[in-house]
């Protein structure tokens, strides 16, 4: 008869610890990721939907969170800022390699204010904001000489004083319906916590996922 091997005891490190807001918890989370990863801890990965009900991802850095939701900023006239003024749902995840965590969330998207996007705006690099005017961003490029060019452009236009936003630059705001936690655990039998809720103005209900 075949030898029938036992399964190795399961070593669960760190159990995901359920708090009443799910906010709470991810304040937590980021904070360790702000400590522990090499490089970036706000990047996400952001999906959105096309005209067609294509997905389309990319990466951005999130800039700011509390109860109203989670704040990114971009080019209106870019492929995720045309996709999301016309269909404003997104999906966000955070994944923290160094933690062996992650963080989906998913929920509608607004536009911020002119005044938080000017606000941010103010606080990037010069070279940056220069860039937001010089970028036709998601467009073909002719070539690398065109944008630096541009860029040299720009640059002379806004050469004193502060420089203004681009009234195709602001920021958005996804309001998580869902949160859902995740932890590595051994032999892929992870932890997931989710959060979920109807509406933005609803209480947070919570469940265990299987892995």
């Amino acid at each position: 008869m075949p030898v029938v091997e036992p399964l190795p005891a399961l070593h669960i490190v760190v159990m995901i610890r359920e708090t009443a807001d799910p906010l709470t918890l991810f304040a937590e989370w980021y904070a360790e990721a702000g400590k522990s990863e090499p490089n970036d801890p706000s990047a996400l990965a952001l999906a959105t939907v096309g005209p067609d009900g294509t997905p389309s991802n990319r990466m951005v850095l999130l800039k700011g969170y509390d109860a109203a939701g989670f704040v990114f900023y971009s080019n209106y006239e870019s492929r995720k800022g045309r996709q999301l003024v016309a269909h404003p749902k997104a999906a966000m995840l955070f994944h923290w390699k160094s933690l062996r965590r992650q963080v989906r969330l998913e929920g509608p998207v607004s536009q911020t204010t002119a005044e938080e996007a000017d606000a941010y705006f103010a606080t990037r690099a010069r070279g940056s904001q220069i860039g937001a005017w010089a970028s036709d961003q998601s467009r073909p490029l002719e070539s690398r000489f065109a944008l630096e060019k541009r860029v040299a452009e720009f640059g002379a236009r806004h050469l004193v004083g502060a420089v203004p936003r681009p009234p195709h630059w602001s920021g958005f705001r996804l309001q998580p319906l869902l949160i859902e936690f995740w932890q590595d655990q051994a032999f892929r039998l992870h932890d997931r916590l989710e959060y979920r809720r109807i509406a933005a103005d609803q209480p947070w209900t919570t469940r265990t996922l299987y892995p």
